[in-house]
């Protein structure tokens, strides 16, 4: 085919849009991210300025609480428990001798102390829990698991400070969650989606926000 004449034009519609200008690129850009004067949204904070703690760093905080307050009451229960075998449910794990007259035990006589054993149980496992979130960290804001992660716990108001009350108030949410299925659950997870501040619901009972610290 010969070549088209010299002064060709394409017809007409044919080409870029009227007002279209191609991307411009940075020279010796490598990667992704935005462009040079590109605005980028500032990180979430408190109301005090500081950056707030993300949804990992709670998570492992909270898990490294749970296995310390979980240790130490397996270090009561476990003793508790061998004690109460030894003594009041002996019987019902001892084999009788066929020809001897043995009186059947009765079974409330192990139902009643053991139900009671639990609630005892229950009891020191509350008031573990209260010593731990509340009255050890009212100094700093900070249990052994924030400290790890290096977070802590700090009033809503900038002009505030954190101490027994607003522990105790978040306490009493985070306890009770426990009790009611399924609620521990949303109020951790409630900070994935509360804006501003990515509080938990014990966190907005209490009016506190969860923050990072300097390292």
């Amino acid at each position: 085919m010969p070549p088209p004449p010299q002064g060709y034009a394409p017809p007409p519609g044919y080409g870029p849009p009227p007002g279209y200008a191609p991307p411009q690129y940075a020279p010796g850009r490598t990667g992704y991210g935005p462009l040079p004067g590109y605005p980028v949204a500032p990180p979430p904070v408190s109301p005090s300025g500081q950056p707030l703690a993300s949804f990992v760093d709670r998570l492992l905080a909270y898990l490294i609480d749970a296995a310390i307050l979980g240790g130490t009451m397996m270090v009561i229960m476990i003793p508790a428990f061998v004690v109460f075998f030894l003594t009041v449910g002996r019987d019902f794990f001892t084999v009788p001798d066929p020809d001897s007259y043995v009186v059947e035990p009765d079974p409330l006589g192990f139902l009643v102390p053991f139900l009671l054993l639990e609630a005892a149980l229950l009891v020191v496992a509350f008031a573990i829990q209260y010593l731990y979130q509340v009255e050890l960290t009212k100094r700093t804001g900070q249990t052994v698991g924030k400290r790890v992660m290096k977070i802590k716990i700090v009033p809503l108001d900038p002009a505030g400070s954190i101490g027994r009350a607003p522990l105790a108030r978040r306490y009493l949410v985070q306890a009770g969650g426990g009790l009611v299925p399924g609620l521990s659950y949303i109020d951790g997870l409630w900070q994935l989606w509360d804006k501003p501040y990515q509080q938990c619901l014990h966190d907005k009972f209490a009016r506190t926000v969860v923050v990072k610290v300097p390292a």
